[in-house]
């Protein structure tokens, strides 16, 4: 898939949020980048040959506190190489980037990855 084809999956995902969600991402970057480099594999603890499908980095919501501000913003990467990787057709396709896109939301909003797990994401 092309890189334009696959940011617009992660657009739409973002897009068909409700908007009360949509409104409390503000400060968050969605980016999408074609693989995890080995710094951010690392971050997510990770090593060279896994596959990293998304990755969060800031300060999740229920961490902020007064003194939170004038920061740059948090930032969520989707990877495109390891969902094409790990999936056979667009729908498949479609369907990992919707997943990985709100799991990533989740980790923005203080989530952890077991109570992300427990939700199915």
């Amino acid at each position: 898939m092309d890189r334009d084809s696959f940011e617009r999956l992660v657009a739409e995902v973002l897009d068909s949020l409700p908007p009360e969600i949509q409104g409390w991402l503000d400060n968050v970057a969605v980016v999408v980048a074609r693989r995890p480099t080995p710094e951010q594999l690392a971050q997510a603890g990770l090593g060279r040959g896994d596959l990293l499908f998304g990755l969060y980095s800031g300060v999740p919501k229920t961490r902020r506190g007064f003194t939170y501000g004038e920061t740059l913003p948090d930032r969520i990467v989707i990877f495109q190489e390891p969902i094409e990787l790990m999936c056979r057709t667009p729908a498949q396709i479609r369907d990992q980037v919707r997943r990985t896109v709100l799991h990533e939301i989740g980790h923005h909003f203080g989530l952890d990855e077991e109570q992300l797990h427990r939700a199915g994401v």
